[in-house]
């Protein structure tokens, strides 16, 4: 298609014919500006600038088709000054592509000119509709932009006549700007769906947050009950093992001595574990107390090593501390607990080999680091070790056992005390767990 040629100064002073078409375009241009700054919808488009235009062109009514979908069907977008008796049947109108005027300027998609229609033999099933309607002349101008054909737009004049040059020129800006508005006002709708379905899915998001931190909130609620629940009738076993091992209830052998004891031993151990989860509960819900006491920064490393049990027989631990006494103020207790549970990391995954243990201070910092020859963790799993009930091999099959606590009631108390835990590790390499923590404690609300 021919594009309209540009409006210059000399086009225009031409003759008056020439600035009459030129004011024509210009008025144009500005009603479909018009639309597409006051329409929110693709459909309104087309109604304001036919509405506008078609009188600029002395159209009697017309029309505006797009294609629907996929189909090889155009419907009834837009009408102007539609005869009213018809109205009601607008709705159902189709124009199949590549039949009649509309259908052919929108498939071959090039302008179709009816000079006449009662003259075109082609066109002798119009000749009924021209004369019921009134109109004998039709334009009809394909609506296309770079991406495709949005289909036609066809004008219908009262009288029969060749198009004068001035009005085809005027026809195809108007048609191309109609296109042109139109795939933008699309654009924009479109870009007003997304953000609409955005907007639900953020609320969504945050529906599905909100759910997921109550259910944190109740899981964690669950185990703090769970474990006080547990710990006062194991504590009772415990009480009744001690008398019978204590001879209260009667004379016991050497084996059932024996049995009583390995009885304890897991008891214990079960006690252990219920208080490390009663702990890491009460720390995720800010409701863990930090007692500041002064000590040697030794002391923690050889409460630690002298309360850690089931190091293998073929690994040998070293301990490394400074020679003399260096003073702390933090909590004692809860240093002592943290190193518990990376010793006891280290011995549950060392086989054969050394374990290091040492504590050094500097630049008013305390590192503790523990040091193993084990298996090593992989680099996408060095974090989630961190995590609540996580391993390294997750399976019911896994070869090391546990409930996966102990580094991450570590980890929750090295930020309580206001340090942190790091890892280096390598599979088959070994691990190195370092705890840097300040030599004294700042309550983090006084600071």
């Amino acid at each position: 298609m021919t594009p309209s040629p540009p409006l210059t100064s000399e086009r225009l002073r031409a003759s008056p014919e020439s600035t009459e078409s030129g004011v024509r375009e210009l008025i144009a241009i500005r009603e479909i500006v018009h639309a597409f700054l006051t329409a929110d919808r693709p459909e309104e488009v087309f109604q304001f600038a036919l509405d506008r235009v078609s009188p600029l062109v002395g159209a009697t009514f017309a029309c505006v088709y797009l294609v629907d979908g996929a189909s090889e069907l155009m419907r009834l977008a837009a009408v102007h000054n539609w005869p009213e008796r018809y109205t009601p049947f607008l709705g159902e109108m189709r124009v199949r592509l590549g039949f009649g005027p509309s259908g052919e300027a929108a498939a071959e998609r090039r302008v179709i000119e009816v000079p006449d229609v009662m003259a075109d033999a082609s066109l002798e099933d119009w000749a009924e509709v021209a004369h019921e309607l009134g109109f004998r002349a039709i334009v009809a101008l394909p609506l296309q932009t770079g991406d495709g054909v949005l289909g036609a737009v066809a004008f219908y004049f009262e009288r029969a006549g060749a198009i004068t040059a001035e009005t085809r020129s005027l026809l195809r800006m108007v048609a191309d700007q109609m296109a042109a508005t139109a795939q933008k006002a699309r654009l924009i709708e479109d870009l007003r769906r997304a953000n609409a379905a955005l907007i639900e899915t953020n609320a969504e998001l945050e529906r599905q947050y909100g759910a997921l931190l109550e259910a944190r909130r109740v899981k964690d609620e669950f185990l703090a009950n769970i474990s006080h629940e547990l710990r006062t009738p194991l504590t009772a076993v415990m009480g009744y093992l001690a008398l019978m091992d204590e001879g209260l209830s009667g004379p016991v052998t050497p084996e059932q001595r024996k049995t009583i004891a390995q009885v304890k031993t897991a008891s214990e151990h079960l006690l252990d574990l219920i208080g490390d989860l009663l702990e890491l509960t009460t720390l995720k819900r800010g409701g863990l107390e930090v007692v500041t006491t002064t000590f040697d920064v030794r002391e923690p490393l050889r409460d630690a090593v002298a309360s850690t049990r089931g190091r293998a027989p073929d690994v040998a631990l070293r301990v490394s501390e400074p020679e003399t006494v260096v003073t702390m103020v933090s909590d004692r207790r809860k240093i002592s607990k943290m190193l518990v549970a990376l010793l006891s990391n280290a011995y549950k995954f060392t086989q054969t080999g050394e374990i290091r243990l040492s504590v050094q201070v500097a630049n008013g910092r305390v590192q503790y680091r523990v040091q193993d020859t084990g298996i090593g963790i992989p680099s996408d799993m060095q974090q989630l070790v961190f995590e609540e009930f996580r391993q390294v091999d997750g399976s019911s099959t896994r070869r090391y056992g546990g409930p996966g606590l102990g580094l991450a009631l570590a980890r929750r108390l090295a930020r309580l005390l206001g340090g942190e835990i790091v890892v280096r590790s390598a599979p088959g390499e070994g691990s190195t767990f370092q705890v840097e923590l300040p030599l004294a404690y700042r309550d983090p609300e006084r600071a």
